[in-house]
């Protein structure tokens, strides 16, 4: 079984950066890719970012690219989205997510989620 949970959200200004953490149980985290997504109120979750089994690729939605940035510490069992230039059309609630599939480079249909993180950017 494959835990996750998020960190570090709140509350913070337009142009302000924040940076989530997911903690991931299991000896395999290293073999995963990971995600991160967000939900916005009465919406569907949204691709936010993503980073490769081995850390060495990483893809990112045309609305945070330039501004965030995914990256893992496999032997922290962590991965992190360092959020920088905030807009308030970031505020959302954000999740951390994987398949479970290993070794691959872009997790597809995602089984485990974390219990999410909520950010608000205030203008």
């Amino acid at each position: 079984q494959v835990q996750l949970v998020e960190s570090g959200g709140g509350l913070v200004q337009a142009g302000d950066s924040l940076r989530l953490s997911c903690a991931v149980s299991g000896r395999t985290f290293s073999r995963y890719a990971m995600a991160w997504l967000r939900q916005y109120p009465g919406k569907e979750r949204e691709f936010v970012a993503s980073v490769s089994w081995n850390g060495v690729n990483t893809w990112y939605a045309d609305s945070v690219k330039g501004r965030f940035t995914m990256s893992r510490d496999n032997p922290k069992n962590t991965v992190y989205l360092q959020m920088d230039s905030l807009k308030p059309e970031d505020t959302a609630l954000y999740y951390c997510a994987t398949d479970g599939a290993e070794f691959t480079d872009r997790p597809r249909n995602f089984k485990y989620w974390g219990q999410g993180t909520q950010v608000t950017v205030s203008s």
